[in-house]
């Protein structure tokens, strides 16, 4: 991949996790323009926030409250003691090279042909992972969605959308599955499940019984049992998080190994597959991620306008 291309796909990335990330900047010989609790804002900072926009008094002012946000948060989370680790700045720098379609060495590449520090880059990650914690500790249990606002929000999505001619169907794979499933007590242990799931499971493929009369006779979820293990057509979402996974990742037919959930050890089997109608589903999601992103922004300005109120704030330009 020659790095021009690399550079096209992740230059998106890049200036979003720059965009959160405040240089610590020296102040020697610098004039200071305000102090929040006791630390500096320098002007060369003010005007860097200025950018393009016209340097007059009230752009200077919003750019002055916006780098006083940004410091008061900063401070919140110095004192907050949380800590990020390493291997957490490490998940985060995967998932930007997988997203961009690159390995880890494709995304070295990258920062060193944008001229980025790896060592900086990590802590501009590091910075900005402290920064969600700290809000999510302090705003994300005021944050309350209702099914009912959904749906209404959704529905209402999903009417314009079509007004205008925009709907279209959002369509996923369905399932349909059948399993069997034991159930853990003090008789019946965990190696003792798996084995004699293992054995159904080998006198199925030996062809000694069939799943649906194993099913039948030993599932413990008796309802699909006495329809022979069938959970009937389903997307993957509505499961358990294991069970959705083996699900998805089981070959039509093949019956899969023993394994785990919540709810005890199963087998499974996808006996069909076919495209499922999820666009309702589609707009109540993104009904969602509207309500809850407006109810965060909404908290977000209540929680920094609680620290400006606690903080020494001195203008001095």
């Amino acid at each position: 991949m020659k790095l021009n291309k690399i550079k096209a796909k992740f230059i998106g990335s890049l200036a979003l996790l720059f965009a959160f990330y405040l240089p610590v900047q020296a102040v020697a010989a610098e004039k200071v323009v305000a102090t929040v609790n006791g630390s500096p804002i320098l002007a060369s900072q003010v005007k860097k926030e200025l950018g393009k926009k016209a340097d007059n008094a009230a752009n200077r002012q919003k750019a002055l409250d916006g780098l006083i946000d940004d410091l008061l948060v900063q401070q919140a989370i110095r004192e907050s003691g949380v800590r990020i680790s390493s291997g957490q700045v490490d998940q985060v720098f995967q998932s930007i090279a997988d997203s961009n379609g690159l390995t880890w060495g494709q995304l070295l590449d990258v920062l060193d042909y944008q001229g980025v520090n790896y060592h900086q880059y990590r802590n501009q990650i590091a910075h900005q992972l402290l920064m969600n914690e700290v809000r999510q500790q302090n705003i994300g249990k005021s944050i309350s969605v209702t099914r009912e606002e959904v749906d209404a929000l959704g529905n209402s999505l999903q009417q314009q959308a079509e007004k205008s001619g925009k709907l279209k169907k959002q369509l996923a794979p369905e399932y349909r599955v059948r399993h069997i499933l034991l159930k853990t007590n003090p008789i019946l242990t965990d190696q003792k499940a798996k084995a004699e799931l293992s054995k159904i499971r080998a006198d199925i493929l030996a062809k000694k019984t069939t799943f649906e009369a194993a099913a039948k006779a030993n599932s413990k979820d008796y309802l699909s049992g006495d329809k022979g293990g069938d959970l009937g057509f389903a997307f993957p979402e509505i499961y358990v998080p294991e069970f959705a996974k083996v699900v998805r990742s089981s070959k039509q037919g093949t019956i899969s190994q023993p394994f785990k959930t919540e709810h005890g050890w199963h087998i499974l089997q996808v006996t069909e597959t076919r495209k499922g109608d999820r666009t309702d589903d589609f707009y109540r999601q993104k009904a969602y991620e509207q309500i809850v992103n407006k109810q965060a922004q909404e908290e977000a300005r209540n929680w920094v306008s609680g620290l400006r109120k606690r903080a020494e704030i001195k203008i001095l330009d």
